[in-house]
Order: structure tokens, then sequence, then C-alpha cells
């Protein structure tokens, strides 16, 4: 022990000395200032430790708006066309004044035609399994999953309507069986017919109608449209927007609502903004049919209305090449939704005691619409399309 001497005065100097601090797997052992310990903690991360609980509340990360089928008047399907008259007695030419003691003008009589459309039906379904349903209120689940699966599929179902009513007019060839579109109730086949390689003749056709272009002048069925061309858009201006009011108007129209997307109204917004002129402040916050447009001034910082007209903003609004969106100015005493049957939700299977109606321990559920979009009056109706972002 003479190698020890002048440095063992403690217990932990003996330690040191025969077994090296922290030294081999009995490091757990001792104890002193110069020793190494190995803790081995529970974590949150411990496998077979934790578990998180979800809970049943659903939060949904989706914008599932529907704003332009819920703007749409709805009005029941009591026949299945309607008269139009598509010109004027006698072509509207100035006439009819007589000599002293003439005779009497030829008859004349304005032109009629015939309009008629069918409802098309619009249907989603969603099952689940018998094994689904009774787990779903067990352990971590759902809770009522039927119920979840309703409310989910129920707005699903609106806007996929909302998305056919706002398909593009040259999409007719595959949407033979959805609902019209507003695209092609306003559109005007002397114009984008012949300046868009992507609109073919037939994909104007609506109803009974043909809707043929004579590639020269605006017929009856011809909305009031204001286009750009293939090649080019154009910025959108306070003309662009006034001169479809006056279109409208000249044809006898009256829009109600201005339908769009949300990145034409904010292009709307800017436009306005240098050219405020407040005698006092006045916020209105614009409603159609149950469905408010966003809350701003009648001409201000953010647009309410224009021209008193409620702008109502949808996500599913055809943008054209990267450009704006596109506006639809709408006088819905003309257009309105015709309903053959309003949204009626149908179940069936092991919960409703009919698992053979389905052919499997299950349950199913279906949403389902009939009825169709009707344009009674084309000329009260304007589009502006084409504009650059």
């Amino acid at each position: 022990m003479s190698g020890s001497r002048g440095y063992i005065r403690t217990i932990e100097d003996m330690e040191r000395l025969y077994y090296g601090a922290g030294a081999g797997a009995n490091a757990w052992a001792y104890s002193g200032t110069d020793l190494l310990k190995a803790d081995s903690p529970l974590m949150s991360t411990t496998t077979g430790t934790y578990q998180a609980i979800f809970g049943r509340k659903v939060w949904s990360q989706l914008n599932q708006e529907f704003n332009a089928f819920s703007i749409l008047p709805k009005k029941p399907w009591e026949k299945s066309g309607w008269r139009v008259v598509t010109g004027k007695p006698n072509a509207g030419a100035v006439g009819g004044g007589l000599p002293e003691n003439g005779t009497l003008p030829d008859t004349i009589k304005p032109e009629f035609a015939h309009v008629s459309d069918k409802p098309r039906t619009v249907a989603h379904t969603f099952d689940l399994s018998e094994t689904a349903m009774f787990l779903a209120d067990k352990d971590d689940g759902l809770g009522d999953a039927r119920a979840v699966m309703k409310m989910e599929m129920a707005k699903h179902h609106a806007e996929v309507i909302n998305k056919m009513l706002l398909s593009d007019v040259s999409n007719r060839s595959t949407t033979l069986n959805d609902f019209e579109s507003l695209d092609r109730c306003i559109s005007a086949t002397n114009i984008e017919t012949t300046s868009f390689s992507d609109i073919a003749a037939g994909d104007h056709k609506q109803y009974n109608i043909d809707r043929a272009d004579d590639g020269s002048s605006r017929q009856w069925y011809d909305a009031n449209v204001d286009a750009g061309t293939t090649s080019a858009q154009r910025p959108l201006t306070l003309n662009i927007l006034d001169g479809m009011f006056r279109s409208v108007w000249e044809r006898g129209g009256q829009p109600k609502v201005i339908l769009t997307g949300y990145d034409t109204l904010e292009k709307i917004q800017q436009l306005l903004q240098p050219q405020q002129r407040f005698t006092e402040m006045k916020r209105v916050t614009p409603g159609v049919n149950g469905v408010k447009g966003v809350p701003g001034m009648e001409a201000g910082f953010i647009v309410a209305t224009y021209n008193g007209v409620p702008l109502i903003p949808s996500k599913d609004v055809v943008e054209d090449g990267g450009g704006l969106s596109r506006l639809y100015y709408m006088d819905t005493d003309y257009m309105y939704f015709c309903t053959a049957k309003p949204t009626l939700y149908h179940e069936s299977g092991i919960e409703t005691g009919d698992p053979f109606g389905i052919n499997r321990l299950g349950q199913m559920g279906m949403f389902h619409t009939m009825g169709d979009l009707w344009q009674l009056f084309y000329g009260a109706h304007g589009k502006v399309r084409d504009l650059s972002a």
C-alpha cells in the first residue's frame, strides 16, 4: 500500500484506487462526486407508454362553400317547358302611321318558340361496415360515425352541385347528365364560338335549343358577353364593369347579383379604392337568398356592392388562363333552379333493419337532388371573361 500513501483519506479515495471512478457495469453502485450516473427515464416517446387520444370532434380543413347554388332562387318544377318571344312584330320596324281615310295596314305578329327541359338527377352515396360502426363508439373512435359521414357528404353533395353550375361552357360533352351551367346559360355563340378554339358550336346547345352560330349577328339566345381573345387578356377596368351593366339594361335586364371569384373581388376593391368619395360612412353586408357577401362599404376598401348590386364570391368560378375569375351579372327574376325533388337523404342497411337491400352487413346512405338550372331570358344576363390578373 506504499503507493497509496499520502492520498487515501476517505472511502471514496479507496474506491477510486481499487475500482476507478465510474468504471465498468457496477458504476451504478458507487456514490461520490466523481461517479457518472447512467439514468433511464420514462419518456413520452417510450414504446408502449403513451398513446394520443384524438377525440370525436372532426375539424374540416376544406373550403366547401357553395355560394353559386345558394344564391339561385329555388322554384318548384310544375311544367317542363315554356314559351318565349324571339322576335318583335314586323322585326321592330317603325310603321303604322295612316293617311286620312287610308286603308288599314297588314296584320303583323311577334315570333314565338318553345323551350323544353327534363329534370336531371345528381346523387352521391357512402357506406360503412357493421364493424366500423360498432368500433366507432368504442375506444378512440369517431363516436357516431354515421352522423359524421352524413354531415360531410351533405356538404360534398352541395359543393359538387356548385361546381356543376360553374362548369365552363366548353364542358358540355362531359357534363350531359350534370345540372346545366351558368357559363352556358350566359354565353354568346357569335362571340365565343368564333373567338375561342376550345369552344365548339355544339357546346352552346341547351335544353332543346340548337343555339347555332351564324357567324355574324347576335341571336335571341345569346347573352351579353364581354370577351377578350385566345391570345390576349385585358386588365379589369371600371369601363368594363359599367359597360356590362349598360349592355344588360339595354336588352331589358336588371342585374340582381354579380357572381365572381375571390381574386376578382379583390381586384375590384383595388380599382375602387382611389375613387372613394364619402360624405358619411356606410357599412353594408349584402345578401342574396340568405347568402351573405363580404362586409364593407358601398364603395370603399372592401367592396360589398357595385352600382348597388351585391358582389358574391365563389371559389369555383372559372379562371381564364391564369387570369382573373369571370364575372356573371345575373337577373334572378329570369334565372333560378327549378326543383323537381329537393335534396333528399336515404339510408338502408343493418341499422335500419334491411341488410338484404344492400346485400351486406353495413349501412349505406345517399343524397340526391332532382331538377335543373332554368334560363328564361338570355338578354337579362351578362358575362365578363378573359381578364388578366
